[in-house]
């Protein structure tokens, strides 16, 4: 719940106990009736970017960040590296390829501006479809709580099925899990996963230390920019600047949050279990961790990053008494408007928002966008790019079982493995399996 996380980030940072400095708040996209007074970064002292990667990982307050790119980029006229065929995700948990982007094969688009749904990270390929200066980023989140998290939005994948609590799970992990079967990496370094990196291993393995500096150096490579959720905040003033972008365009709502009732204390025994059994996960987020801060002293200033996250907290509530009826989340069953709930899936309750009623047209419009939750936002997007696609195709169906289309690719698999391969993409049976993952067969070409 919205109104609620500054006591609730507390909280969590207390049993986290990371030891970090700052102990501050959530936030999140932009919006042209919200003001400043004193807007210090503007395109006298930079220009701002417009093509963008941004690795969606799950679980990391990362669908509150593809709602502001959305905005942004819609308000902008920018052209988005959407999903073939109207998904949701391109191909996750395949290797990225560019023909899992629409117009690419067509070539009916000649250039993308910013590309950031769920995928499996693949510079390379990612390369071949986004201009040579875009600007590469992503967020991480402490894995404790990420499994948590996780645990509840996945608990139908086979590895956590039969268990009975997260700690059940984590006590005989390498017994429920089965890396070989389907869905299951989420269970295990789900992190260095969608970053592209093996994320089988564990903390004992001979080339442990030897992986987990690799996957560190790969990371610090790739990307210009890497935030943290548990200061997403101050994540979002660090993002304006490198973006060259205005306070006002980092103003966001929470998007794909859970209720409180759905969320689970954990302990400090049980968050040592997690590290360990995430081990390359936490070497991960301790490592970038630390160089986010060192981030915030070159490029903001500790003094400066107090002021503007202070300044965006303002903005934050200024949009929150304008939009919102009551200013909080609500749970899916109290959202009025049905074309603005959000998809429900594994144990966790979704919320979602209403919006004031009192609104005219123009200030309803802006204000739809800011709680447009995932979903319909793609759809919105790749019907207003794809108008004659849109038309010829049904969006997919997340709550019963469709195939959505057929079409021969070369990927490359979880371990490795490439080869031709024959893709047929639909939704999974139950609504609550897996969220909005696509359930995909796979079936070699011999």
């Amino acid at each position: 719940n919205w109104c609620t996380r500054s006591i609730r980030r507390n909280n969590t940072l207390n049993y986290l106990n990371l030891g970090t400095e700052k102990t501050l708040t959530l936030s999140f996209t932009p919006s042209s009736f919200l003001k400043t007074q004193n807007n210090t970064h503007t395109q006298a002292t930079c220009h701002p970017k417009s093509h963008i990667v941004f690795l969606k990982t799950h679980k990391t307050a990362s669908s509150t960040i593809l709602n502001l790119l959305y905005r942004y980029g819609e308000s902008r006229n920018l052209t988005f590296a959407l999903p073939l065929n109207k998904q949701s995700q391109l191909f996750y948990p395949f290797f990225f390829v560019p023909h899992f982007v629409e117009g690419v094969s067509s070539r009916s688009v000649k250039a993308f501006h910013i590309m950031c749904n769920h995928m499996r990270f693949k510079k390379s390929e990612v390369a071949k479809v986004m201009p040579q200066d875009t600007f590469y980023f992503s967020i991480l989140r402490h894995p404790v709580a990420m499994m948590e998290s996780i645990f509840s939005y996945y608990k139908s994948i086979p590895a956590f099925r039969k268990t009975f609590s997260l700690e059940d799970f984590l006590d005989n992990s390498w017994r429920n899990y089965n890396a070989s079967v389907a869905n299951n990496h989420y269970a295990h370094n789900i992190l260095a996963f969608d970053f592209g990196f093996k994320n089988n291993i564990a903390v004992g393995a001979g080339d442990f230390e030897e992986r987990t500096t690799v996957a560190i150096k790969t990371i610090e490579q790739d990307f210009n920019l890497i935030l943290i959720s548990e200061y997403f905040d101050e994540s979002m003033v660090l993002l304006k600047y490198s973006l060259c972008w205005s306070l006002e365009d980092m103003v966001s709502f929470r998007l794909n949050s859970r209720s409180e009732q759905t969320r689970h204390s954990l302990s400090l025994n049980t968050a040592e279990k997690i590290k360990k059994w995430n081990a390359l996960d936490w070497r991960i987020y301790l490592h970038f961790n630390t160089t986010f801060w060192h981030k915030v002293d070159s490029l903001v200033g500790r003094q400066k990053m107090e002021r503007e996250v202070a300044q965006l907290r303002k903005l934050q509530v200024k949009l929150a008494n304008t939009c919102l009826k009551d200013r909080c989340a609500v749970d899916p069953s109290l959202v009025k408007d049905a074309r603005l709930k959000p998809f429900q899936y594994g144990t966790a309750v979704i919320q979602g928002y209403n919006l004031n009623p009192n609104l005219d047209i123009q200030t309803k419009t802006k204000c739809q966008r800011f709680i447009l939750p995932e979903l319909q936002y793609t759809h919105r997007l790749y019907t207003k790019q794809f108008p004659k696609e849109a038309a010829n195709k049904t969006a997919p169906d997340h709550h019963t079982s469709s195939s959505m289309f057929d079409m021969p690719h070369t990927v490359e698999t979880s371990d490795g493995i490439s080869g031709s391969f024959y893709f047929r993409l639909g939704s999974l049976k139950r609504a609550g399996s897996f969220g909005s993952e696509p359930a995909l067969q796979v079936v070699l070409l011999l």
